[in-house]
Parts: structure tokens; sequence; C-alpha cells
């Protein structure tokens, strides 16, 4: 049986992410004296190293594994 693979490059949304929590990202990213150093040299290896697709497998992969270990009551 043919295995079909389901496109990472654009489409539907998968996963809603609010507006703020977009904001707090960037500025943990960008302004976070410690944590934005960190992030911004992870991000630049990977980029470097993994392709588009494989950078948002990569995303799904995280925000699965964030969403099973969040200390919240899953709905």
């Amino acid at each position: 049986m043919a295995h079909n693979t389901i496109p990472l490059l654009g489409g539907k949304s998968v996963h809603c992410i609010n507006e703020q929590q977009m904001a707090e990202a960037w500025r943990l990213a960008e302004h976070e004296t410690g944590s934005s150093e960190k992030i911004q040299e992870a991000l630049a290896a990977l980029e470097n190293e993994l392709t588009r697709n494989e950078r948002a497998a990569l995303a799904f992969v995280i925000i699965s594994r964030l969403k099973a270990t969040s200390p919240l009551p899953q709905a």
C-alpha cells in the first residue's frame, strides 16, 4: 500500500496559536536576557541544518510534546 504524505508547507491550520502566545514567544526569543541568546543560536543551527519541511515537522513534534506534557488539564 502506498503511503501518501501530507505536505507541511502550507494549507489548512492544524493548531491554533493565539496572538498573545505568539507575542510572548517573540518577546522571549528576541528580548529575554539569557533565553533569547539560546533560542537564536538554536534557530540559526536548525535553519542551517534542516530543510523547511524538516523544520515544519520539528515544529509539529515540539507542539505535540508540549501539549502532552502540559501542566494544565487536557480538554
